[in-house]
């Protein structure tokens, strides 16, 4: 009889104590926020800038060292499908964060372009990145010279939802250049295409992104493709209606050692967005952990070297800053 006591003294000890830790457990739990950042391609320097403001926010935090913030949040910056496919799932709840172009940010948030009808009135703007031209590059042999050349010819003009695709879209249209016109428009993601044009499964890609870029190098020194200038009046014209847009130059032999010669083209900027409905003090605290250590960040991609806090609270950004952002911007004197 005593020793069945001690046994069912025991399992009940054991019972309260698997409940006291299963208690302490869903408690440290109910204090971690857990965030998802939209990239893009895992070639491309969207996929970096989440990445990399992942890697600032869990540098930033206290677990495991004496000193550091802490806000318990953990992040995640998966690869997705760019641009407008991240502020889709911002607006669905379904991410915190994402990159975007600035041009589809202007759209997301005006409801105009793709966003006709679906306007995103609680898109906020939490600060920019790289400038981003946007850039036509052609296989070597392909005799594309100028954008007249794409014609009779199979030329990717970039996945769904992707900033790259819209851009394209929107400079065919300008052109009056019909998707029929090509031998074939593929839809290949930017981590796709480099390949498919090195081996001559397509004659041309579009390519949004910030300068220098490995996949482009990959193209331009490694299998001998060559940019194609786009800074006829049709692009002066977009550049001058649109204030999301700038031309930017890419100097021959710079970041790439097989380009041959200079190129003008014109671009966007990269930009870190969010959603009102995202806290304000989730939203400062990574925005404190990307500036407080922006040195570091600055180190982890080429397109980062020449990043400016005062630029990058205004630059391409026409959405509203987010009110956690604003907190932020305020103590530092930068507003």
């Amino acid at each position: 009889m005593h020793k069945k006591l001690m046994i069912y003294a025991l399992t009940f000890s054991c019972a309260l104590l698997a409940s006291t830790i299963n208690v302490s457990d869903a408690t440290a739990e109910s204090k971690k926020r857990f965030i998802s950042i939209g990239t893009g391609g895992p070639t491309g320097v969207y996929f970096v800038v989440g990445n990399a403001v992942c890697r600032m926010v869990h540098k930033e935090a206290a677990e495991g060292r004496k000193k550091g913030r802490k806000h318990g949040i953990r992040c995640s910056a998966p690869s997705t499908g760019g641009s407008n496919y991240n502020i889709g799932q911002i607006k669905e709840g379904e991410l915190q964060f994402g990159v975007a172009q600035s041009d589809w940010q202007h759209h997301a948030v005006n409801g105009t372009s793709k966003w006709a009808g679906k306007q995103f009135k609680n898109l906020r703007a939490v600060f920019s990145v790289h400038p981003e031209p946007f850039q036509l590059i052609a296989r070597k042999g392909s005799g594309i010279k100028s954008w007249a050349d794409l014609k009779g010819k199979t030329v990717n003009i970039g996945n769904p939802g992707s900033g790259q695709r819209g851009t394209m879209e929107v400079l065919m249209k300008r052109r009056g250049t019909k998707v029929s016109e090509f031998k074939q428009a593929t839809e290949l993601t930017s981590s796709e295409q480099v390949g498919a044009l090195c081996d001559g499964k397509v004659d041309a890609i579009a390519y949004t992104v910030g300068v220098p870029n490995g996949a482009i190098g990959q193209a331009i020194d490694g299998c001998g493709a060559h940019f194609v200038n786009l800074n006829s009046s049709v692009e002066k014209s977009l550049v001058d209606e649109n204030p999301f847009y700038a031309f930017a130059n890419i100097p021959a032999g710079v970041f790439y050692k097989g380009q041959k010669s200079n190129v003008t083209t014109f671009g966007v900027m990269a930009t870190f967005v969010s959603s009102s409905d995202v806290d304000a003090t989730t939203v400062y605290e990574v925005v404190r952990s990307v500036f407080e250590n922006l040195d570091s960040f600055k180190k982890l991609h080429p397109a980062f070297k020449n990043l400016n806090p005062k630029e990058m609270i205004k630059n391409g950004l026409s959405a509203p800053l987010h009110d956690g952002a604003i907190k932020y911007y305020k103590e530092k004197g930068w507003m």
